[in-house]
């Protein structure tokens, strides 16, 4: 006996009753769908889709701010907006939403990322993780060692030497998605887990060394509202809307502090629960009982909704919900927000301290630092290479690694309030070492891989 097709649409057996009731607007013949709908759909199903929306956004950015009309670019990223709601007063520039709120949701889904690796994922066995861990340390003190020999303290550019410790998570997972099956699967999870380490080193350097004006009474206020979430935690309560009012006055309270706001989306992220609220087998139970009398009333669907959802731990049903968004709104808005700068200057980022170590520490740094830390860890037994990975691949991982962009580009506008010059040489020294790298590595892995273009590696759909 032939097995049933597990897609109803290629069923015949069922074709007639779906398209009685007429088919998902995605799933008919109507041109809009067939031309423009599926074709939108399977591009988002592809892994480096985000990187190259992300990447588009860029481009326009720049065009845009580089054209005869890039008075309306600064006009618009400029513009203010005010938000008055009582005692709650706040006015801000459209490009400073963009950073300080919108950027919250990129760095929430950050946080789930590490949570979920911390319980579930590599960063859980501290054998396996210790090689990407030593590697991502090397990654981010080679390149600011770099920075600072060119920018000493005390200089005018000094405070930028966080701007290229930063790995995008990604851009890299885009190059090793265009590399494909080149790559072997553990080679991908060694560069993936550094990129996690390295986002939470970013993460540290940015709460600890780019505050300003602490203020105690209002951090106090945002770990007071985040214990609260904890105790709401112990309490089981479920309601969306209660963390959300919190996750809220946690941002808000922040801001005010001193400590960037977008740092609220870390912290609740790594309080999201990474195990299920209900064990599977109760859902599996009742799901049966529910189906016995082969009928299912509203009642019954909605607890049977419920108990499903809940059986999948918050962090994942959060990540797979709030990826799509930043992948495809939350950073192509912040690119298009924060890279036109004009590129008329473009040639004193190899003359200038500033845009020089940013350079360097990217482009050289990074995989320099990589290598050195990753071959140290191996050599002194704290570490193992990953299967089927040479020195060479690891020196090209260590490359894409040097793609910096959009955390290079938030770190840089934290770096130097009030100075633009400054501040618009280290978005282009960015974005130009960000495509070096990008160039270095791919021509690197494909030396290091010649002749593995027929292994099948799997490729882990995860990332920020």
């Amino acid at each position: 006996m032939a097995s049933r097709p597990t897609n109803p649409h290629d069923d015949p057996s069922t074709a007639d009753d779906l398209w009685e009731t007429g088919p998902s607007y995605l799933a008919s013949n109507k041109a809009l769908a067939r031309l423009v709908a599926r074709p939108v759909r399977e591009f988002l199903r592809v892994e480096a889709a985000g990187s190259l929306l992300l990447l588009l956004a860029a481009a326009i950015a720049l065009v845009w701010a580089n054209s005869p009309w890039a008075e309306s670019y600064d006009a618009l990223w400029h513009t203010h907006l005010t938000l008055d709601v009582g005692a709650l007063h706040l006015d801000e520039s459209l490009q400073h939403w963009v950073n300080d709120a919108l950027m919250v949701i990129f760095f929430f889904v950050v946080g789930l990322e590490i949570k979920y690796e911390l319980v579930n994922g590599d960063l859980r066995d501290p054998r396996t993780a210790a090689l990407p861990i030593i590697a991502a340390v090397g990654g981010m003190l080679v390149p600011a060692g770099l920075y600072l020999a060119l920018n000493p303290p005390g200089s005018d550019g000094s405070a930028g030497w966080g701007i290229p410790m930063a790995t995008d998570i990604a851009f890299a997972v885009g190059v090793l998605g265009i590399l494909g099956r080149r790559i072997p699967s553990a080679a991908r999870l060694f560069l993936l887990t550094l990129a996690i380490v390295d986002d939470i080193g970013a993460i540290l350097v940015i709460a600890v060394f780019y505050t300003a004006d602490l203020s105690l009474t209002w951090l106090a206020i945002a770990i007071g509202l985040l214990a609260a979430m904890v105790v709401a935690r112990m309490l089981r309560i479920w309601t969306v809307v209660v963390y959300a009012i919190l996750g809220v006055g946690v941002w808000f309270a922040l801001l005010e502090s001193g400590v960037h706001a977008t740092l609220a989306g870390v912290a609740i992220g790594l309080l999201a629960p990474a195990g299920p609220l209900l064990k599977e087998e109760v859902a599996r139970r009742h799901a049966t009982a529910a189906l016995r009398d082969h009928t299912l009333d509203p009642d019954e669907l909605a607890r049977l909704r419920f108990l499903l959802k809940e059986s999948v731990s918050v962090v994942e049903r959060l990540q797979s919900t709030l990826h799509p968004v930043s992948a495809y709104v939350v950073l192509p808005v912040f690119a298009l927000a924060n890279a036109g700068v004009e590129l008329g200057a473009i040639g004193d980022v190899f003359t200038e301290p500033v845009g020089l170590g940013i350079v360097l520490g990217l482009v050289v740094g990074k995989p320099v630092g990589i290598l050195l830390a990753s071959f140290l860890a191996v050599r002194t037994g704290l570490g193992k290479l990953p299967e089927h990975t040479s020195w060479p691949m690891v020196l090209g991982l260590g490359a894409v690694g040097g793609i910096g962009f959009t955390v290079s580009i938030f770190i840089a506008g934290l770096s130097f309030p009030g100075a633009e010059l400054l501040t618009d040489e280290a978005k282009i020294a960015i974005l130009l070492a960000s495509v070096l790298a990008a160039v270095v590595g791919v021509v690197l892995l494909l030396a290091a891989t010649r002749g593995r273009s027929d292994e099948r590696g799997t490729a882990d759909g995860r990332g920020i």
